[in-house]
């Protein structure tokens, strides 16, 4: 990654003080990071067409109930929500991978501002995310005619996408908060994936514990939103895995990061 991770206009020119970069400016700056590394932009580019694979499968050999936006919408999803989470924990591990943290830092000392344009950052390609699955899915369905004597259904109503987008930045703010915890990339990816399942597993296996299952297996816990079955207690269960998985580690790791020495 390069390491001219801020704008050269920020630094002050002879006569002028030293202003500090505005949060829309260290956002831009930490989602050019996002792509301006190898792992970084094969991942994105991983989970493009990943999403135009899962579509282009499905367009082919699903049943033709199937062949509607919105199943191409939920299933193009999968991708997102499996890839992007790792794109948000090298968001944050990269900066000590490339050791380019303490030069972060030195830029900008508020630290709390940093973390925050990763957050933002997360956030916008959690969305950006669900819009590649969109156009996907809007290819598909508008190729399926082709294919088929019956139009495509198009029917999809805004409370369904925003459950979805929801979802997605959400999944990506969790993969965010494990590299904020972790600080290394392998332990945050090998963890974000393990630590769930072991959760699973557990709640399937100890008869007294499958209220796990229901409440902290964000697989159970996000599934309704596929589904499009979201009701009140769905969304307390949501709020408890989530809050368990991504508020948690990431209030704990952005007290590490902005209390710790930098080496």
């Amino acid at each position: 990654m390069s390491t001219a991770t801020i704008d050269p206009t920020t630094a002050p020119r002879a006569g002028e003080t030293a202003t500090a970069p505005s949060l829309l400016r260290l956002t831009r700056v930490e989602l050019r990071k996002a792509y301006d590394t190898r792992a970084g932009f094969w991942l994105l580019l991983v989970v493009a067409l990943a999403c135009v694979a899962v579509a282009t499968l499905q367009m082919f050999f699903a049943e033709e109930p199937d062949k509607t936006f919105a199943a191409y919408f939920s299933t193009t999803q999968v991708p997102v929500n499996l890839l992007l989470p790792v794109v948000g924990i090298l968001l944050v591990t990269s900066e000590w991978s490339q050791r380019t943290a303490m030069t972060t830092f030195a830029l900008v000392p508020a630290r709390s501002r940093v973390l925050t344009a990763k957050v933002l950052v997360g956030v916008i390609l959690g969305l950006l995310g669900v819009a590649a699955a969109g156009l996907a899915s809007a290819a598909a369905a508008l190729l399926s005619p082709v294919l088929t004597a019956d139009s495509s259904d198009w029917t999809i109503t805004a409370g369904q996408v925003a459950q979805v987008a929801l979802m997605q930045v959400l999944t990506i703010l969790i993969g965010v908060a494990f590299g904020m915890l972790l600080l290394n990339s392998p332990l945050a990816i090998v963890l974000y994936f393990v630590l769930p399942t072991v959760v699973t597993i557990v709640a399937n296996v100890v008869g007294a514990l499958t209220w796990m299952r229901d409440w902290l297996d964000l697989s159970s816990t996000m599934a309704p939103i596929f589904e499009g079955s979201l009701d009140g207690q769905g969304w307390a269960q949501l709020a408890t895995s989530v809050a368990a998985w991504g508020l948690v580690p990431m209030v704990i790791g952005w007290i590490r990061i902005v209390r710790s020495e930098i080496g």
